[in-house]
């Protein structure tokens, strides 16, 4: 609570500097001041990061480096208790990041459609080299053990009943060329997807629903953090049997030799690497209170509970979380709810007014907190 009051009271006084400094006190005593100092200096004022040695840096990051340019003053578009939203190309608002600052960058970036969509989406030709011209400074963000979730939906090409590869070219020039680590490969299936597209599913019948996007897990090293009992699934009915029951241990005809360990109540059954999570997200706070408000909604929102997976699988309490191209700010409101720091850019102002209202249950309990807190001291 303390660092949220800490965070709340520095926007009022729209400095930057110190909500940065804030947000990084969160910890108290794990943080030291001079982490603290780097991030608000560089956040605020200057970029001053290196070029790493091996893997390509950005044009914009060595070009401030080399002119010693000064960064001019940044305020957020909003604040809440534990994280700020920034209004802007994340190309520019990114370079005011310190290195090794974020422990996760969780993202849906604009997909590779074959059709234009409003939210500035790139065709599949252009998309790889389109979003490569962020991978350096993504990199450069990252904790050393920190981890990097890309949410891409899948294409076809124009006017052809053949799918687009535009997502595995992209993997593989970002470990290739910019030494990222595919951690592991996740599918998000998202069972309420409508059939699409309609030439090929609805009229001429010679493909099914495309219900399923990849999702890329990468890191800088081979070891980042991650743990899997914080996103333990509740066991199935068969395996709560057999824990009740007993199981001999045995050789199975698959090769596998189950020990007497498979006996033991761990709590809950570990995920797999296909997420089942319905989009379905049609009459939520934040669409009525767009309605109300007379925005339009972001139209390609990922649920709130494919958030929540990786902040709570890849983060523990008071990391940093970073969504650059943010949209309706799932991401940030998912990491306050789970007492994560965040940090949001986008590059639409409709899209951050209405993403205002996914804070609204958030932002009342930490006025609710202060107001108590204020009372008890008077």
């Amino acid at each position: 609570m303390l660092g949220s009051i800490a965070v709340r009271n520095a926007v009022k006084a729209d400095d930057i500097s110190r909500v940065a400094a804030a947000l990084l006190s969160f910890r108290g005593a794990n943080l030291v001041s001079s982490r603290v100092s780097s991030f608000r200096s560089a956040l605020l004022l200057q970029t001053r990061v290196m070029p790493p040695k091996k893997y390509p840096t950005s044009k914009r990051s060595t070009k401030k480096v080399r002119e010693g340019y000064a960064l001019p003053p940044l305020t957020p578009f909003y604040s809440r208790g534990l994280g700020s939203a920034f209004l802007g190309d994340s190309r520019d608002l990114i370079l005011r990041v310190p290195d090794a600052s974020i422990n996760l960058l969780l993202t849906s970036p604009p997909f590779a459609l074959t059709r234009k969509k409003e939210y500035g989406n790139k065709s599949s030709d252009e998309y790889v080299d389109w979003f490569l011209g962020f991978a350096p400074e993504f990199r450069r963000v990252l904790q050393e053990d920190g981890s990097m979730v890309i949410d891409l939906g899948g294409a076809y090409l124009p006017g052809h009943p053949v799918r687009s590869i535009y997502q595995f070219d992209l993997l593989v020039r970002l470990c290739k060329e910019f030494g990222f680590f595919l951690a592991q490969e996740f599918f998000h299936y998202n069972p309420a997807r409508l059939p699409a597209p309609a030439e090929w599913v609805n009229v001429r019948r010679i493909r099914v629903k495309d219900s399923v996007n990849v999702v890329w897990w990468l890191s800088k090293t081979e070891w980042p953090k991650a743990n899997n009992k914080a996103v333990l699934k509740p066991y199935s009915a068969s395996m709560l049997n057999l824990l009740k029951s007993g199981y001999r241990a045995k050789l199975r005809p698959s090769g596998h030799d189950i020990s007497g360990n498979f006996n033991k109540d761990h709590g809950g059954a570990i995920p797999a690497n296909l997420l089942e999570i319905a989009n379905t997200e049609s009459n939520s706070q934040y669409l009525r209170m767009c309605r109300e408000a007379g925005l339009k909604p972001h139209p390609a929102r990922y649920p709130r509970d494919f958030a929540d997976f990786f902040i709570k699988f890849l983060t523990d309490p008071g990391d940093v979380v970073l969504d650059p191209f943010a949209g309706s700010n799932t991401t940030g409101s998912s990491a306050e709810q789970l007492r994560r720091r965040w940090i949001a850019f986008e590059l639409r102002r409709d899209y951050l007014e209405g993403s205002k209202f996914r804070f609204l249950d958030s932002y009342d309990m930490f006025e609710e907190a202060d107001a108590r807190g204020k009372t008890q001291q008077g």
